[in-house]
Formats: C-alpha cells, sequence, structure tokens
C-alpha cells in the first residue's frame, strides 16, 4: 500500500465538555452531546495532550538474568489542557468541591479543600472533516496547574484529568468518522 499524505491529520479545532457522572454518553463522533454535558470554553493553543502510562515489573530468568517477561503493574490514561475562558464551570473544576455562587449580579467562589468531584468528560479533535471524538465516561481532575495573573496574558487554568475504568475496565472511547482510521499502512 502507497504512502498516504491525505491521512495525515493535525487538531486543527475542538472542544471539552464537562457533565456530571452517568450522563448519557454520545456513541459517534459527529451527533450533538447531551443538554447535561457543558463546554469548557477556550483552550489555550497548546491543545489537549492525551497521556497513557504504564508500569511494569520485570521477570528476571535464572539462566543468565535475562528479562523474560514484563508484568504490567498499573496504568493512567490522562489527558491535560489549559482553559483559558475564566467562567462558573472552569473555576469549579479548577476548585475541586468549590461552587461559584451569584446572587444581584455579583458571584462568590468559596474555596474549600479539594475532595473527589468524578464526572464524564469529553473532547472533540477537530481537522477539516476529519472529527475525532474522545468520552471519557468516569473522570476526575487530578492535578491543577498555578494561575499567574499578569498585565500580558491570559488567566490560565491548567487541568489534569485522569480516567478511571468502567466494569469492563474501559477508561475512554474514541469515536471517528475519518476513513483513514479503517486503512493500514504501507508496508
Amino acid at each position: 500500500m502507497p504512502l498516504n499524505a491525505n491521512a495525515v491529520r493535525v487538531a486543527i479545532t475542538g472542544a471539552a465538555y464537562v457533565a456530571p457522572p452517568k450522563s448519557k454518553l454520545p456513541t459517534d463522533s459527529t451527533s450533538g452531546w447531551d443538554a447535561a454535558f457543558v463546554d469548557i470554553g477556550w483552550i489555550s493553543d497548546d491543545g489537549i495532550t492525551e497521556a497513557n502510562s504504564t508500569d511494569a515489573s520485570e521477570i528476571k530468568g535464572w539462566q543468565g538474568g535475562q528479562t523474560v517477561r514484563k508484568v504490567i503493574s498499573s496504568s493512567e490514561m490522562t489527558f491535560q489542557f489549559t482553559a483559558i475562558e475564566t467562567n462558573k464551570t472552569v473555576l469549579e473544576l479548577y476548585h475541586k468541591g468549590s461552587k461559584v455562587a451569584t446572587a444581584s449580579g455579583k458571584s462568590v467562589l468559596a474555596i474549600k479543600a479539594p475532595g473527589p468531584d468524578r464526572r464524564s468528560f469529553g473532547f472533540d479533535v477537530i481537522d477539516g472533516n476529519s472529527h475525532i471524538r474522545i468520552v471519557v465516561p468516569d473522570g476526575e481532575v487530578t492535578e491543577t496547574g498555578d494561575i499567574t495573573y499578569k498585565g500580558d496574558e491570559a488567566i490560565a487554568y491548567e487541568l489534569t484529568i485522569t480516567a478511571y475504568p468502567g466494569a469492563d475496565g474501559t477508561v475512554a472511547y474514541k469515536y471517528s468518522d475519518d476513513p483513514a482510521w479503517g486503512v493500514a499502512p504501507a508496508a
């Protein structure tokens, strides 16, 4: 099979979404998100970083001490991005367990010590007509970056979401309408 430059993708644009746990999840790459999902807003030009990490224990053979097998002892899937839009959703994600209260046009965020705050998350990654949708049924913000208040840059909220496994071990779903997903690379 020849090389196919038309199958090279770039994440030109997209969006990040959050919803309460056990919200109705999409099952394809292009249908609308359920009303429970809220668009998080503007994301920095660094985009969204998906990371998959595993730890493995080595089993060494007595004969020669060579590694004969590796056993995966842990694995983790995370998504990291920096929100640059200040809104209620972002503030409550960044300050886990805290809620924004608004009355008479004035708001207050009583920041509490972080506690568990599991939710469903989703990401749309778009390159022209190619659409990848990532759905995390059970996730949680597990890391945040520092907030810098400065005159020449946006106030930014760095968030890392950890995807937790469901009963069948699935941590996320990826859907696409991209025909290249079904084509094998050149041999």
